[in-house]
């Protein structure tokens, strides 16, 4: 280990090098941490305190933890960080970029925050999550986590029965529609200018899902703070109380330019991610990316294995480094003893 775990217990940042920082607090930030600091490795988790699911009432689909609020989700998953030695650090990455290798030739990277302070790593782990960029349908943002919803996995039960509309952007729209449609019989489709073939209406006929295409004006709210329908061109009001909408789904990104990780589009254009391989690997040797930063469909429960499972990996690239140091050193102390025999 670069620095002892030990000096975790103060939350004062290490001077030295650590073995690790997780960029994200989330849970696929927190459960690679987690992986981390049981195997005994010095990790910084840097936590902005921005999670994406920070408006929803609890995280769903969790087995054992099902309808846990994602705040009280959170402050477990640090406390166990820091049982195990990590450290938690509340602040916003501004750069992050590789640096000179240490005198073994092992990596490093360089980690600066908005407050001016900065650790140095061996290792990376990018668990930053997604921004959802919602449509420009006025009265819309408001509702977002509450009466809007994006995942039928995280909120369809929630509001199972209820008048939903679906907001399309797009093919993507037409999946959507299929699936809230299992948890409602009153659903509606507003086409949005967006293009639905006669199979897909026939489709839709056959579900009972009606086709609203005239074009939305904005959300209506009701009296009680939720939704009380949306507003057409044409004036109408057409009454419904929750909204889906297939949100794009953008990688935060902020303050990681200096590493250059490779981005890619998502197929229908749902969203921009960071490109990844088996177990998180990128194609930069010492940064390994996890959760909504690259998978941006997945739940809390595949977020967290896949952060548990990246670090597995980078706690197996530690050992083999330190291993390779110390053989080398090895090699070093026999070469010298050897020389010195011969000179003597």
């Amino acid at each position: 280990m670069s620095v002892t775990t030990a000096a975790y217990a103060t939350g004062n940042l290490p001077g030295g090098t650590v073995d690790a920082v997780v960029i994200g607090g989330g849970a696929a930030g927190l459960n690679g941490a987690l992986m981390l600091a049981r195997s005994r490795r010095s990790v910084v988790v840097i936590d902005s305190g921005t999670p994406r699911n920070a408006p929803a009432k609890g995280v769903h689909g969790l087995l054992g933890l099902d309808g846990t609020p994602p705040a009280e989700l959170y402050k477990r998953g640090r406390e166990e960080v820091r049982h195990y030695g990590g450290l938690i650090v509340s602040g916003e990455v501004i750069s992050a970029e590789p640096a000179a290798p240490s005198a073994d030739g092992d990596l490093r990277f360089t980690v600066t925050l908005a407050d001016g302070s900065a650790l140095t790593a061996r290792r990376l782990l990018v668990a930053t999550g997604l921004r959802d960029v919602l449509p420009e349908v006025p009265g819309l943002a408001e509702h977002w986590g509450h009466g809007v919803v994006h995942c039928p996995y995280c909120h369809g039960w929630e509001v199972r029965d209820k008048p939903i509309g679906i907001l399309a952007i797009g093919s993507a729209s037409v999946h959507h529609a299929l699936l809230f449609r299992q948890l409602t019989d009153d659903l509606i489709y507003f086409t949005r200018g967006t293009e639905l073939d006669d199979d897909t209406r026939a489709r839709f006929a056959a579900r009972n899902i009606r086709i609203v295409d005239t074009p939305v004006e904005e959300v209506v709210k009701a009296d009680d703070g939720g939704i009380a329908g949306v507003r057409l061109a044409d004036g109408q009001v057409v009454a419904r109380r929750v909204l889906a909408v297939a949100t794009f789904m953008q990688a935060r990104t902020e303050g990681l330019d200096g590493l250059g990780l490779p981005m890619e589009d998502v197929p229908g254009g749902m969203g921009r991610r960071f490109a990844s391989g088996m177990a998180g690997t990128t194609d930069v040797p010492g940064v390994w990316v996890a959760g909504n930063a690259t998978d941006l469909t997945a739940q809390v429960g595949p977020s967290a294995a896949a952060g548990a499972l990246a670090c597995a990996h980078i706690n197996a690239h530690l050992a083999a480094a330190d291993t390779d140091a110390a053989a080398a050193d090895t090699d070093a102390a026999v070469a010298a003893a050897e020389s010195g025999t011969a000179t003597a």
